[in-house]
């Protein structure tokens, strides 16, 4: 699906190269929203962690200080398969105590005091340094000058790959959970083997997909808590899959749901891009202000347009939710009729089990201080590139745009998850 998005940069050839042939390949760094007033119960931590992703970084933190997982707060969750810099908090805790932790690949860099508890979305940028490996360092001033077009006009706002999952059918498990057939949702989540499946998970679907749940529930590793819970709750139930999946973790099945809205704001982000540019503004747009996150509707095109030029404001699209404000116009025909598509209303979004607000995300975002510059060392050249981009945007959307989608190139990312609140 991913590799079916329009690019930006149409008239580009992408290079091949890999990314993450080492973990210290793909370095972000996260710079909080507000400052720290180094006064207040809560200590504020600065981490440096590799090849661990936010929430294992957590678990671990909260077990070597003995406090519960859910007190440990961050701002961003960041990809395992990266080296990461990002701040974390966590309430009447000794300074002294955080400092002094010795965690296996987590490294504590500074701590300080705040009153407040970190939470997610609470970060300004994200910013990268990349190396792309085994690529055409030839092309060196192409990358350039794909960089400054990028710069001018913008990146497509597209969900990274990682957001569906290893299997890339997280959405699917959503758009089941929206349209109420919590079953047919479990049956994605513990069965349907697929081409990547492999080991114990493999057999694990299969005897799930046999209906063998207690064979099922022996082949999921330890790790995978949700499935290993839903197993457990179907052995419970006489075999009720709505009350196994109901026993997956709340976070979890949002992230489900998330995952699908998601896909469809991807589907409108290619529509528009398709159809005369990203920057371009239609009559009845809700257009995002990007000095302040302000969304308001453009009643004249023309009149607009030269701030979009500018880049102070751009188009938004749909996270769908049952209070999420609709475009009007032809952006928001385009909108209804992806939803009449699917089956759905915004009300699907709100039921018994599943509470999605929704709201509007730029269909744009700005690349700001982006260079890239020809670098070696003991394992070869290397094309480096260093940008920051705003929070919730993907760094793969940007690799995606000048190198081949290939899974060396473009397999998972630093960046956070977004909290639809």
């Amino acid at each position: 699906m991913a590799d079916s998005l329009p690019r930006m940069l149409s008239n580009f050839r992408p290079l091949t190269g890999v990314v993450k042939a080492d973990y210290t390949d793909f370095l972000v760094d996260e710079a909080p929203l507000y400052d720290f007033d180094g006064s207040g119960t809560h200590t504020l931590f600065r981490i440096e962690k590799t090849g661990l992703s936010t929430m294992q970084a957590a678990h671990d933190v909260a077990r070597a200080l003995n406090v519960s997982r859910r007190d440990v707060g961050f701002a961003g969750l960041k990809d395992a398969r990266a080296v990461a810099r990002q701040w974390f908090s966590v309430e009447h805790v000794d300074p002294d105590a955080v400092s002094q932790l010795a965690i296996p690949r987590i490294r504590v860099l500074e701590v300080t005091r705040h009153r407040n508890k970190l939470r997610l979305g609470h970060l300004r940028e994200n910013r990268f340094i990349i190396r792309v490996r085994e690529t055409d360092a030839g092309r060196l001033a192409q990358v350039q000058d794909a960089l400054r077009t990028l710069t001018d006009r913008g990146v497509p706002n597209y969900f990274g790959r990682q957001r569906f999952g290893n299997r890339g059918d997280t959405w699917i498990v959503g758009r089941a959970c929206v349209r109420g057939n919590l079953e047919e949702a479990l049956d994605f989540v513990l069965g349907r083997a697929g081409p990547m499946d492999h080991g114990d998970i493999l057999q694990a679907r299969r005897a799930y997909d046999r209906g063998e749940y207690a064979q099922a529930l022996q082949h999921w590793p330890r790790m995978f808590r949700d499935e290993r819970r839903a197993l457990a709750a179907l052995d419970r139930a006489d075999g009720k899959k709505k009350r196994g999946f109901l026993a997956i973790d709340p976070h979890t099945r949002q992230f489900y749901v998330s995952a699908y809205q998601s896909h469809l704001f991807n589907r409108v982000v290619a529509a528009r891009l398709s159809a005369g540019g990203l920057h371009q503004l239609q009559l009845g747009d809700l257009a995002w202000l990007h000095a302040t996150g302000a969304v308001f509707s453009v009643t004249d095109p023309a009149a607009e347009q030269p701030r979009a030029d500018a880049f102070e404001i751009s188009p938004t699209g749909p996270l769908f939710g049952y209070r999420m404000t609709h475009a009007s116009g032809a952006p928001g025909e385009m909108e209804a009729a992806l939803l009449a598509e699917e089956g759905l209303t915004d009300e699907a979004f709100r039921n018994p089990h599943l509470r999605v607000k929704g709201l509007r995300r730029t269909l744009r975002f700005p690349i700001r201080d982006a260079a890239v510059t020809l670098g070696a060392d003991g394992r070869g050249s290397y094309l480096e590139l260093r940008f920051s981009l705003p929070r919730g945007c993907y760094a793969t959307a940007v690799l995606r745009e000048l190198f081949d989608e290939s899974p060396a190139a473009a397999s998972g990312e630093a960046d956070e998850e977004e909290s639809d609140d």
